[in-house]
């Protein structure tokens, strides 16, 4: 009896050895199961929207120019009606110290002990006693950048007092008659401006205020929306010009 049993029980588990599925093909194709899922399975989405930001990123790494304005602004108004301009990343100060550091890179002679002093810059087809806004502002940001560099940067608009007005009060002067006559210069920074297309050619150069010699010079050009985005003051508007006739506004 015990021998038929147990032939009975190992002809069963032959059968059931034989009716099972290989594992070894069952663990092969989980593992392609897995490889598929891992290369088919992609955020389509996420993909897009990435790539989307991607350019907006581009975009926006290309919407200011060399010069610093930007490519496609929205209009700004200071006075509405009186100017408008698109908005800027740069202004003429970052030309003015470009400018400077080619001056004093090739500077001779010019020390932290010579009194230096720095004048408007002309229009180079004027009599050369004819300047503009431009050429008031950069001889502004000269003065800056050269006593950034510890040059002695002589004010020779300064006066000997503190006029009180109504308006304010001033130690600045353009009336000779309020001037020192014997302020301590040596070297002298002037220039010339020439309209181009596209903007002003702007030529500097240091000078020798007694032999008249230069001692540094330096060129550059500042397009006209950097020109532009200087504005007047309502002083400087008091005589305007319209149709060809000035009008001179009385009190």
């Amino acid at each position: 009896m015990m021998k038929r049993i147990s032939m009975l029980a190992g002809i069963l588990s032959l059968s059931a050895c034989t009716s099972l599925p290989s594992l070894d093909n069952f663990w092969v194709k989980s593992n392609k199961d897995e490889q598929v899922e891992d290369t088919q399975v992609v955020d389509i989405v996420s993909e897009q929207s990435n790539q989307d930001q991607s350019l907006v990123n581009r975009a926006d790494s290309r919407n200011v120019d060399a010069f610093g304005s930007m490519l496609k602004p929205s209009v700004m108004s200071h006075t509405p009606g009186a100017y408008k301009s698109i908005p800027l990343t740069k202004h003429v100060g970052h030309y003015v110290t470009n400018m400077a550091n080619d001056l004093v890179a090739n500077m001779e002679y010019v020390t932290e002990r010579t009194p230096v002093a720095v004048t408007h810059f002309s229009l180079i087809d004027s009599d050369l006693k004819e300047t503009n806004l431009l050429g008031q502002q950069m001889a502004e940001s000269f003065v800056h950048e050269f006593h950034k560099f510890r040059m002695p940067v002589v004010e020779y608009k300064a006066t000997q007092f503190i006029r009180v007005t109504e308006t304010g009060d001033y130690l600045l002067s353009r009336d000779f008659l309020d001037l020192n006559n014997s302020t301590p210069i040596q070297y002298v920074l002037t220039g010339t401006m020439t309209k181009h297309q596209g903007g002003y050619i702007v030529n500097a150069r240091m000078l020798g205020m007694e032999s008249k010699v230069v001692v540094a010079s330096a060129q550059s050009f500042i397009p006209y929306y950097i020109v532009d985005a200087l504005m007047p003051s309502e002083s400087s508007r008091q005589n305007e010009v319209l149709d060809g006739v000035r009008i001179i506004r009385g009190e």
